[in-house]
């Protein structure tokens, strides 16, 4: 009798995360379907933005004005029925606009909380490396720890929580660059990059006179996306994956063309996008080739490139690449799928 409880329960042991990330694929594409109604062309770029979404990080969108960095951004918090705000970061943004601010209530003659733009479920912050240094350092705290600490008080932040930062390249006039320790709490940096012919046309066509935003429902909540991050965050990795994944990670750190390499903090971040990449796969464990593949957009952003790298043209992604085909990928083995 104790035998066949024991056998049902590890039954229930494979079947549960199963289940669980045939949801996380079921709901990933719903939300890819609705966010390509609105970016045309960028199949690629929805499927990265959601991988962060479901794993619980942040996203920075970074390329120049006008190919669609803040529609993607709306796109993907319009598609989830939750609390969305939009932080417009400038030069006179102060930090307490974004953190909130405590005010004297002359009628309760107490202190009372207001909070700022950083308290929802999905931030966009659009262009925020327009806002000075101190601002930007304002949301380290909420982006690393979901809380901000306002006049020694500390307030939590709801679950689920994502910044979905925009910047300009730094070459633009009137930008600063992101601190980074700042950089370093966004989980991947895209580029949206220009979009293909047919795909402008299309877009010509559909919206004269129209946002495609407009038309743009909500196709899941905040409940649910709760719910697939902790399913992600039960995907196996076997320890020959996390090897790899260290890997990798100590290869930057020992180029000799950059000056900083990758922190601990990428690597928790390149295996937890792994997971939510394997779950929206179908799978419940992760393969070495979801870290291989996820390392070029969850590394380089942190990364300094040493002054002879610059001069030589050699980018932080040309690091990363060269460090991807260097270090060898374990061989298949039992322990990379649950027993």
């Amino acid at each position: 009798m104790q035998g066949s409880t024991q056998a049902r329960t590890r039954t229930s042991d494979r079947t549960a995360p199963a289940a669980g990330v045939e949801e996380v694929r079921a709901v990933a594409d719903r939300i890819h379907a609705n966010v390509a109604t609105v970016i045309e062309g960028k199949p690629e770029i929805a499927r990265t933005a959601l991988v962060v979404l479901l794993s619980g990080g942040h996203l920075l969108i970074e390329d120049v004005p006008g190919v669609g960095k803040t529609m993607l951004s709306k796109a993907l918090a319009r598609s989830i029925d939750c609390s969305v705000r939009r932080i417009q970061f400038t030069p006179d943004l102060l930090p307490s606009d974004v953190t909130g601010v405590s005010i004297f209530n002359q009628d309760s003659r107490a202190f009372e909380f207001r909070p700022g733009g950083i308290f929802a479920n999905i931030v966009v912050g659009d262009e925020i490396n327009r806002a000075s240094p101190k601002t930007q350092s304002a949301m380290l705290e909420c982006m690393e720890e979901g809380q901000v600490t306002v006049d020694g008080t500390t307030y939590e932040l709801e679950s689920p929580f994502m910044v979905i930062a925009t910047q300009n390249p730094i070459e633009m006039e009137g930008t600063y660059a992101l601190p980074e320790a700042q950089r370093d709490r966004f989980m991947v940096r895209l580029s949206m990059g220009y979009p293909v012919e047919s795909a402008e046309i299309a877009m010509l066509s559909a919206r004269e006179g129209i946002s495609p935003l407009d038309d743009l429902e909500p196709v899941t909540d905040a409940a649910e996306v709760r719910k697939l991050i902790e399913v992600t965050g039960r995907v196996h990795v076997s320890h020959p994956v996390q090897q790899y994944a260290v890997a990798l990670v100590t290869a930057t750190r020992r180029s000799p063309d950059l000056r900083l390499g990758a922190s601990p903090r990428s690597t928790l971040q390149l295996v937890r996008a792994a997971r939510t990449w394997a779950a929206m796969q179908g799978r419940d464990f992760v393969l070495p080739d979801d870290v291989r593949d996820l390392a070029p957009q969850v590394l380089p952003h942190r990364l300094l490139p040493t002054m002879e790298a610059q001069m030589n043209g050699r980018r932080p992604v040309d690091v990363v690449e060269q460090v991807v085909a260097q270090v060898p990928v374990p061989a298949p083995t039992s322990g990379s799928r649950r027993a």
